[in-house]
């Protein structure tokens, strides 16, 4: 009997750990972009969002990412991170972020699309390069993302 609750404990204790919803480290240079199959490369502009069930869907870069939303439910996702621009290969929110659309600055897939993780660094950018700010809420706007 104590060796069918280690064994049903055991079972739990692997379930509980394989179902984890956390976002997975992006391999720069071997990896694709979920959307347009090109290996994501550009640590500044890269992004990825999870899904409840914990699977990883990684791009490279924040349009590709947008545009990949037409054909999904967001209810389903649980977690969406964008590349800081100001800290290349860091991962920040996608709700905290904000974002610059600035023909100064390239992106992979030319939207020129970037994301801060600082108000003031993005600022700083926008007063550089010129451009518009956004908010998650108003680049989904852009888009066309519900």
């Amino acid at each position: 009997m104590k060796n069918h609750y280690l064994a049903v404990f055991g079972v739990i204790l692997l379930l509980s750990i394989s179902c984890k919803v956390e976002p997975e480290k992006i391999n720069f240079g071997q990896e694709a972009c979920h959307f347009c199959k090109m290996t994501i490369v550009d640590q500044q502009h890269a992004s990825q969002y999870i899904t409840k069930k914990g699977k990883q869907y990684k791009f490279d870069s924040i349009e590709c990412m947008l545009n990949s939303l037409d054909d999904i439910t967001t209810e389903n996702i649980s977690v969406f991170l964008v590349s800081d621009y100001g800290n290349p290969g860091n991962m920040t929110d996608v709700i905290t972020a904000t974002y610059l659309i600035s023909e100064e600055i390239k992106s992979p897939m030319g939207a020129f699309l970037s994301a801060f993780s600082s108000d003031s660094l993005a600022n700083e950018t926008l007063q550089k390069s010129g451009g518009k700010l956004y908010t998650w809420s108003t680049i989904k706007e852009k888009y066309h993302v519900e």
